[in-house]
């Protein structure tokens, strides 16, 4: 192992004043003995055999059972993204050989039109290669999924349709999830010079910042339009307690994806819903002291309810980038806050569970009951950017 063990101290010690403040239990594990933890949970990626249908997406807490998933899955660029980013925190080309056998499973994925999800299937695998290699064969890959991408625009609506199923429920269903598919058309539009792919982004953002937000700048789940003349028809949820609920990870892709945003066009409307809606979330009443939220603001069982940490970490992430723009001190202390919480061996997936994955405690969806207080990867692609953010910014 190259530097994994040095940066993973430095981190720990750098984020050790953060964990102190926050009331953190003094019985976890910080600084050197959390990078140890996570030392061994990186190499489990490694170990983790190739096979392009079996991408790892969750594991059952109570079996210990990985559940696998093929491209198809809107999961399944994730896996190859943490090598991508493994690679990039230690320097270890271990990390870099393994993320170049997987990163290709999400190819196909470019030419998949019945899913929204182009973005999350190949731009964290493809987008995170870009960053690493500088290969035309990836380009087009990210192109191509733009331009796949696109066919499920509607310019009536000015969005993009995110699901397609239950049609006896919804129109045309528009996500607050989607904004974060925008990254890849905005980059598209970099690689290719083609503005359309740019073009469609705004218009999505656009759309969503006039719909999605209710006035205390919480957002809905779920905007269901008109098809035909994109008129609202009903605000509602599907991953959300009810209707009217604050679903913790929606909160995170709307800061996240409207901060996005804001660094391709430098539209000034959309850095302040990502304050507003950035603001609600850290001064929420119903958040723990530690940061890690319950999985919704407004679920009655509070505070018997299970946490998320996927959406502390896609918060985290973006309320480091956040805080480049806005220099705003409370982002970075809340952002460190976070990374310090789940640094602890509270949050790090026992050390002697053999599985792909970093972080424990995330819910996928709850309404379901499905994937319910369990290690999700996408938990730990977020968790991953948000260190190598605050490494590379030297914050």
């Amino acid at each position: 192992m190259k530097n994994v063990s040095f940066i993973s101290l430095i981190l720990g010690f750098a984020l050790l004043g953060t964990a102190c403040k926050s009331g953190i239990n003094s019985q976890t594990k910080t600084s050197a003995a959390a990078g140890n933890l996570l030392e061994t949970r990186y190499k489990m990626l490694l170990d983790y055999p190739v096979d392009s249908m079996s991408m790892p997406r969750s594991m059952n807490s109570k079996t210990n059972e990985i559940r696998k998933v093929p491209s198809r899955d809107w999961t399944s660029g994730f896996f190859a993204g943490n090598l991508w980013q493994l690679y990039r925190l230690t320097g270890d080309s271990k990390y870099k050989e393994q993320a170049q056998k997987w990163t290709p499973f999400s190819k196909k994925e470019s030419v998949n039109s019945n899913s929204h999800d182009v973005g999350f299937k190949v731009f964290c695998s493809f987008g995170e290669a870009l960053k690493v290699e500088n290969k035309k064969e990836y380009e087009a890959v990210v192109i191509r999924g733009a331009e796949t991408l696109c066919k499920r625009f509607n310019p009536k609506v000015g969005s993009i349709r995110s699901w397609d199923f239950n049609a006896a429920i919804w129109d045309y269903p528009v996500i607050i999830d989607n904004m974060m598919n925008l990254e890849l058309l905005f980059e598209a539009s970099k690689l290719s010079g083609n503005p359309k792919y740019r073009d469609v982004a705004v218009q999505h953002a656009n759309t969503t910042l006039k719909n999605q937000f209710r006035a205390d700048n919480s957002c809905y789940h779920v905007i269901d339009y008109n098809p035909n003349t994109g008129e609202v028809r009903k605000k509602t949820t599907l991953q959300g307690y009810n209707d009217d609920s604050v679903w913790a990870r929606g909160q995170a892709w709307a800061v996240y994806g409207f901060t996005m945003s804001y660094r391709y066009t430098k539209d000034p409307a959309y850095l302040k819903q990502a304050e507003a809606t950035a603001d609600f979330f850290i001064t929420n009443k119903k958040l723990p002291e530690d940061g890690i939220p319950y999985w919704d603001f407004k679920d009655p069982d509070i505070p018997n309810s299970p946490r998320d940490v996927s959406a502390a970490m896609v918060m985290a992430s973006a309320l480091y980038e956040l805080y480049t723009y806005t220099k705003k001190d409370n982002y970075l202390a809340f952002a460190d806050k976070v990374m310090a919480s789940v640094q602890t061996d509270q949050y790090i997936l026992d050390p002697k569970i053999k599985a792909p994955f970093l972080l424990d405690h995330s819910t996928g969806n709850w309404p379901k009951h499905d994937e319910i207080d369990e290690p999700i990867i996408y938990a730990d692609y977020y968790f991953l950017e948000a260190l190598l953010r605050k490494k590379e910014q030297r914050f």
